[in-house]
């Protein structure tokens, strides 16, 4: 099994209930089909309105959506590809590996708890691999989950791109927070007050700056409707 991640563009003024209905009832259906399984749709929709001040956008269409999945073998992609195609501005697909730091279990079928906010990243310029994944994978990690709200993590390191113009990635990233977080900096930081909240961002901004590109890093809070 390999796992497929497929970013989607979508133009700003496109509403997202527009755009996840089409992913959810149109798309959905004909990914299983294809032979996918293990489906998640994320969706920048009315629910995380809350979070445009924490998206970081570079153009517009801009990231929208994010739908992964697994399939047997991603060389029989291409009914998958034509069942995601359709439904936005711009569609980039990537085979990935999956680890997931901090496990959760949302509902199938229903909006999961929280906001999932998702990341493309690109590494540092002159970093080797091994001291790319280090920082990742280990240094940051510890950073970001003894800072944050974090109530679920999965990095999906980027193996190839598997679509014709994809943007070069080394990372996407899905974080979840509690719902509060996305209008609430001490939500997002969990903590009380002032201090503690510079604190910990002086250290997550160490630590991203350590590894990360920051020049073309973009960010959308997303609502996760996990199908199973």
């Amino acid at each position: 099994m390999e796992k497929l991640v497929y970013v989607i563009e979508a133009e700003t003024a496109r509403p997202g209930a527009d755009l996840r209905a089409g992913l959810v009832e149109k798309a959905v259906p004909a990914l299983r089909a294809a032979g996918a399984g293990q489906i998640s749709v994320n969706v920048e929709d009315e629910h995380v309105a809350a979070g445009a001040a924490v998206k970081i956008a570079r153009s517009d269409p801009s990231l929208r959506a994010l739908v992964t999945f697994w399939l047997e073998s991603a060389d029989d992609r291409g009914p998958c590809e034509a069942a995601l195609s359709p439904h936005g501005a711009g569609l980039a697909g990537y085979l990935v590996a999956e680890s997931r730091p901090m496990v959760h279990h949302p509902p199938v079928g229903e909006r999961a708890p929280g906001a999932n906010l998702v990341t493309c990243i690109n590494r540092l310029p002159g970093l080797s691999d091994d001291e790319f994944f280090d920082r990742w994978n280990i240094e940051h990690r510890q950073v970001a989950l003894e800072t944050q709200s974090t109530t679920a993590y999965v990095r999906n390191a980027v193996l190839r791109a598997l679509t014709p113009g994809a943007p070069a990635l080394d990372g996407i990233v899905e974080e979840t927070f509690p719902i509060e977080a996305l209008s609430s900096p001490h939500a997002w930081y969990d903590c009380d007050n002032e201090e503690e909240y510079q604190r910990r961002l002086a250290r997550m901004m160490a630590s991203v700056t350590a590894f990360l590109d920051l020049s073309c890093l973009v960010s959308t809070p997303m609502s996760e409707y996990f199908q199973g």
